[in-house]
């Protein structure tokens, strides 16, 4: 069973990566303790960096009272005007590139472990989005990703992470020989280590100006419901340093999006085309969050296929039926899941809703992909896990804890 996991520190924090040592086990990323966090809150210390504010009221503002008071968004430290290294390693596609290339224009630069299935494809979406939302003066941003993932950095493995994200002609996401990795992490006071069988790194991301010059780093927050958000926050920042300032195409509100919890009703969106899928209390449940991008570090099919048998076994054993929730908000694109679905071969025997906002993940308390919760009829948590698990271990489990459903 997986404790819930919480972050000691919004602006200094560290991500922690199981190793993917077979495609069986997918990379896992947890928050380390308030000691861990401190790792990456000297390193900006030692760095000289202040943390940024001012701007205006309107809640749509970094400056806003609302965005301070928001504990799942990150407002970024200030760097000053240091001048960034200038990286050399090799993209995606085994082109090599250096960091002063790009000169000219805004770079939005994001360290991602190639192998990620928590904050990662969080990082990435809002580096996307950021550039979307800056319209056509996004063609004067450049979004870049270095791995890490001190044991997945071969060219293949940053290729096979920019497809399953669809981002293979978005973005460079770099990758290099071990030695060059470790200089370049070190050079932006990045802390990315293997301990133990787990992967600890920094989730930092970026805003590089066009003259090269280092002038905010930000720490992606595990929220799903943020990411957007987040991705405002940093467009902001990117329309400051480009000519003319241009306005983004559209604004949210960044005050606190709050979470749909065990305890509240939820609708949604059916993956396969049926029925609205409603969660909340009143019967004992269980919930599987997935996203399709696991298809890189495991076999999702096999996965989605087993929870049949569980569907199967626990109607025979009277135990709480299965929901499966994919985590719609992190998707490439709006019908990625359905198509996914629709391409399995045969058809599944319980109901799959879209996360679409994130709020169910986040009131579920889901820090990773694949993550099984539990639910007693009362709305209460009864069992968390995080990672894949055959159906024979998933009905083993559920049935031990099921007992409980009616506390």
């Amino acid at each position: 069973m997986v404790a819930r996991l919480t972050s000691p520190d919004r602006r200094s924090h560290i991500r922690r990566s199981r190793l993917n040592r077979n495609s069986a086990r997918p990379a896992r990323l947890r928050v380390l303790t308030a000691a861990g966090g401190a790792v990456v809150a000297a390193a900006l210390a030692l760095a000289g960096c202040s943390s940024g504010g001012g701007g205006s009221s309107a809640a749509a503002s970094p400056g806003s009272s609302a965005a301070a008071s928001n504990p799942n968004l990150d407002l970024g430290t200030t760097l000053g005007t240091k001048a960034a290294p200038n990286v050399k390693l090799t993209n995606q596609f085994g082109q090599a590139m250096s960091l002063s290339q790009f000169r000219g224009k805004a770079v939005l630069l994001g360290f991602v472990d190639s192998e990620c299935t928590t904050v990662c494809p969080l990082t990435t979406l809002a580096m996307l989005e950021a550039k979307q939302m800056l319209g056509q003066a996004g063609d004067q941003v450049q979004l870049l990703g270095i791995d890490a993932n001190p044991e997945a950095i071969a060219t293949s493995n940053v290729l096979a992470y920019s497809r399953v994200h669809n981002m293979v002609n978005r973005w460079d996401f770099l990758t290099g020989s071990l030695p060059q990795l470790k200089s370049t992490w070190k050079s932006f006071n990045i802390y990315a280590k293997v301990v133990g069988d787990q992967i600890d790194h920094t989730p930092a991301l970026y805003v590089i100006d066009p003259q090269g010059r280092e002038r905010v780093v930000y720490l992606t927050p595990m929220a799903y419901s943020s990411i957007t958000q987040s991705a405002q926050v940093i467009a902001q920042e990117l329309a400051s340093v480009l000519p003319g300032h241009p306005l983004l195409t559209h604004a949210q509100s960044l005050a606190y999006i709050s979470g749909q919890t065990p305890h509240d009703k939820a609708k949604l969106d059916s993956a396969t085309g049926g029925a609205t899928v409603t969660l909340g209390p009143g019967k004992p449940h269980l919930v599987a969050f997935f996203a399709t991008w696991l298809t890189e570090t495991m076999d999702l099919k096999s996965q989605l296929i087993a929870l049949n048998d569980y569907a199967k076994t626990a109607t025979a054993k009277n135990l709480p039926a299965v929901t499966g929730v994919d985590e719609a908000v992190t998707e490439p694109g709006t019908d990625t899941a359905q198509a996914y679905l629709k391409g399995l071969g045969q058809p599944l025997d319980y109901p799959i809703g879209l996360d679409t906002t994130g709020r169910l993940a986040d009131g579920y308390g889901v820090q990773d992909q694949p993550w099984f919760d539990l639910i007693s009829a009362s709305g209460k948590t009864l069992w968390s896990h995080d990672g894949p698990l055959s159906a024979s271990q998933l009905t083993a489990e559920v049935a031990r804890y099921s007992g409980k459903t009616g506390s």
